[in-house]
């Protein structure tokens, strides 16, 4: 494919880099992704796989936006409040990049529904904030073969890891933990969900370019507070729930 002068103009400081150039563009251009929650880690992630010019953009999300979102969900202004997540994105990201097709979903995640998407898209990315929804993301990615961006968020720690089969998201976390805060009760720093949401685009475009070394079988956490960050392995777990021997997908 060919890129008009827009484009060139436009994705000039990536068609420079060597690990993407004109063939890591039209990989870009090709991708089709989809992202669950359009929150405080889907806003940002949202606005640089746009910006980076991903062919198809889809957004799935139930929700509407509210004045507390706009601490962090940098998508959206004052003037969205009470507007459809999804469509209020749209809107943002078309203006952004028209080259970027913006699908919306504007439904709650469920493992039929995510089956259904599941084939229409090349990568998935779950910025959601609770356990059930990112147990169902995974299990829609392994049985879709499916590569997940899956990002987490809370008071002033971020953890983003990426899943391609064995090890997946679960044999980090079996089990919701019975402690379990999403952000409404322990709270948040918004520019902490801007990096983490930007770190989970990252990893998205590494993963259709090629290039470096994703965050595979692998675990960033950073801890605001302390200005540190560690990355930890995720050994594939035999008993794993959802990939695991006795689970019926595991190797």
């Amino acid at each position: 494919m060919t890129f008009s002068q827009d484009e060139v103009e436009r994705y000039a400081r990536q068609l420079v880099l060597r690990e993407i150039g004109g063939p890591g563009q039209q990989a870009l251009s090709r991708a089709r992704v989809l992202l669950v929650g359009v929150g405080g880690l889907g806003s940002p992630a949202a606005l640089y796989l746009a910006a980076s010019g991903v062919g198809v953009l889809g957004l799935m999300d139930p929700d509407r936006v509210a004045i507390s979102n706009l601490q962090r969900q940098i998508l959206f202004t004052t003037g969205d409040v009470g507007a459809a997540k999804v469509e209020a994105a749209r809107r943002r990201l078309g203006a952004l990049n028209p080259h970027t097709r913006v699908l919306t979903h504007a439904q709650a995640f469920t493992e039929a529904a995510g089956a259904d998407l599941a084939a229409d898209y090349d990568l998935i990315l779950d910025g959601t904030d609770d356990f059930a929804t990112r147990f169902g993301v995974n299990a829609v990615c392994l049985a879709a073969g499916r590569p997940l961006v899956s990002g987490a968020l809370g008071r002033w720690t971020a953890q983003i890891g990426v899943f391609v089969g064995r090890p997946c998201y679960r044999c980090f976390v079996p089990e919701a933990p019975p402690d379990a805060e999403t952000c409404a009760v322990a709270g948040v720093t918004g520019p902490l969900a801007g990096m983490a949401g930007s770190l989970m685009a990252l990893e998205a475009i590494k993963l259709i370019v090629g290039a470096g070394a994703p965050l595979l079988g692998r675990l960033l956490i950073f801890d605001a507070l302390a200005g540190a960050s560690r990355t930890v392995r995720i050994a594939a777990d035999p008993a794993c729930p959802a990939c695991g021997v006795q689970s019926g997908t595991g190797a």
